[in-house]
Parts: C-alpha cells; structure tokens; sequence
C-alpha cells in the first residue's frame, strides 16, 4: 500500500531511476499517506538545493529522517571528545543491532546532531509486524544498551548520552515483566495497575500486589537489563576490530548506510570502506554532471524549437525572408 502510494506521489517529480519503491516503502513503516507526501516534496526540495534534476536514494533517506527526527544540526559546534565518544557510542549500538537476529536492520548510523541527539542509529523494520515476540523485545533491549557497553568498554567512562536508552530499555523490561507475563517466575500476570489516587497535591497509581511481589517485579526487571548488558558486552568485546573500524570512518565521514555497514561487519579496514565510500562519491557526482549536462542540452534544443518556430512565423508575415 505504501508502495502505491509513493508511485502516486511521485508522478509529477523527476525521480532517479535508482530510486527503489519498495525498499522506501519497507523503511516507512508506520508512515500515513500525508508523510509519505510529505518526504518526497522534502527530497525534491534537497535535490534542487543541491541543483541535481533528479531525486535520489540519499534525498529520500534524509527527508526520512527528518521527518522522524527532525533536520540536522551541522552548525552546532561539537568537540573532538564528545564526537569520539558519540562514535564509539552509536557504533556499539549499529554493532550489537547488526549480530543479533531478531532487531530490525541497521539502516544509517550518524554523528551528526539531529533533533535532541548527539547522533543516531537508525533501524528500520523489512516489514510490517503487529507483534513483539520476547526475543524480539530481548534484542532491542540489547541493542540500546550497546551504546552504554561501548562507552565503558571504550572511553574507560560513562556519559549522559545514554539516558534516554536506559529510559527506554527500562520501560520495555517493565512492561515485559509487569503487562506482558514474559517473566518465568511471576508467569502470566498482570501487575500493571490505571488506578488513580488523589494523595494531597497530586495523583499516584494505586498498585494492587504486595511489597513481597513489588520486590519481585523489580528483581525480575533487573534480571533482564543485566542479562542484556552482559550480552551487550560480550558482542562488543569480541567485535573489537570492527568497532574501531567503524569508529575510523564516521569521524572521517560523519554518516554511514547500509552497504558501508555490511562491509564493516565483512571485515574491512577504514581504509578500504573509505575508498569505497569515495568511489561512491565520485559516481554520483559524475552522474549528476551528466543529467546536468543532459537536461541543459534538452533546454538548447527547446529553445532553439522556439527560435526557428518564430522565424517561420516571421518568414510568412513577410518580414524576413529565407536567407
């Protein structure tokens, strides 16, 4: 459906014939038709920024993310130590999203600062799901506390940036413990509790279980973050030559895709994803030289329609003749 849709809007824009429907389509997960609108009129106003004639894959990747997550912040002033440790912090979660099975596919990994983040790893679903499966939940816990992992194992210290991976490992692991019965010793279970008590200035849930289960249900919640992070640890520590490696090339790039990230867990050095990273670059500059090239051709050729069109016409008033 959201295939569809983007063909639809499309239409009218000069689309680059590398541009895959499908795959937009995959990564648009959740998107309505109004933001799917939405992200091509964004690519087709990056392409002409950037005076290509036609909209590519990267126009359409980033009016993605700008739609998720808001514009880049390229002026904020940011040091060498926080992008290093930005670097080691999104590669620990691109690395650990990459190994285990069951979280979705690393799409981009950034250092750049967008929206409220110092940088980000993007992951998006190949396909539609209703569903979270335990595993499923498991791995994205892990995976958001890889960049914590990588921080420790790394820079000998941790920082703030994983504050809000923690918030959201942590409200995962709650509601798997307390909503969704996915813990084995307190079972099929449900603790959670919409009861509100009105206690002097504000409201505070009412809970319905003893402070024996309280106790319990956090037990259980810090089993899981800790089995998480010690898995998160084990895959970075023995991804150690990847992790540098990917770590090289963001300082020197900034923003990573898929294919670089393939070739990274491949086990190739900086140097060699670099080299393909500019073999890229020259690629799409020599393509947009060439529809520059083409389109400014096919101007030549309407204008000079136009001039001998007015000529004939003037040649049959009678104003000029045929020399």
């Amino acid at each position: 459906g959201r295939e569809m849709i983007l063909k639809i809007h499309a239409r009218n824009k000069p689309i680059d014939s590398s541009v895959d429907f499908k795959n937009i389509a995959r990564l648009t997960s959740g998107f309505s038709g109004a933001d799917l609108e939405n992200l091509l009129n964004e690519a087709a106003i990056l392409a002409a920024r950037n005076n290509r004639k036609r909209v590519t894959m990267t126009d359409i990747t980033e009016s993605i993310n700008k739609v998720l997550m808001g514009p880049q912040k390229k002026s904020r002033i940011i040091t060498e130590n926080d992008k290093r440790i930005t670097a080691y912090h999104e590669s620990g979660h691109a690395i650990v999203g990459k190994v285990l099975t069951h979280c979705d596919v690393v799409q981009e990994v950034s250092i750049i600062p967008r929206g409220m983040a110092a940088g980000y790893t993007l992951s998006r679903p190949d396909k539609d799901e209703e569903h979270m499966s335990y595993n499923k939940l498991i791995d994205n816990i892990t995976m958001m506390l890889g960049g914590r992992v990588a921080e420790e194992i790394f820079i000998k210290d941790v920082s703030t940036g994983a504050s809000n991976d923690i918030e959201r490992a942590t409200k995962i692991a709650r509601k798997m413990v307390t909503e969704w019965g996915m813990s084995a010793k307190l079972g099929a279970i449900n603790f959670g509790s919409s009861n509100e008590v009105f206690l002097g200035r504000d409201y505070q849930n009412q809970v319905t279980y003893s402070e024996k289960t309280a106790a319990e249900i956090d037990s259980e919640i810090d089993k899981i973050i800790k089995s998480c992070y010690a898995n998160a640890k084990k895959i970075i520590t023995s991804r150690i030559k990847e992790m540098n490696t990917m770590v090289s090339v963001l300082l020197e790039k900034e923003t990573i895709y898929f294919n670089e990230v393939e070739l990274i867990m491949k086990g190739k050095t900086a140097k060699q994803v670099l080299s393909f990273m500019e073999k890229e670059e020259i690629r799409n500059k020599a393509k947009i030289e060439i529809e520059r090239a083409e389109a400014e051709l096919e101007r030549a050729k309407k204008e000079q329609a136009i001039r001998i069109k007015t000529a004939e016409a003037l040649k049959n008033g009678g104003v000029i003749n045929n020399e």
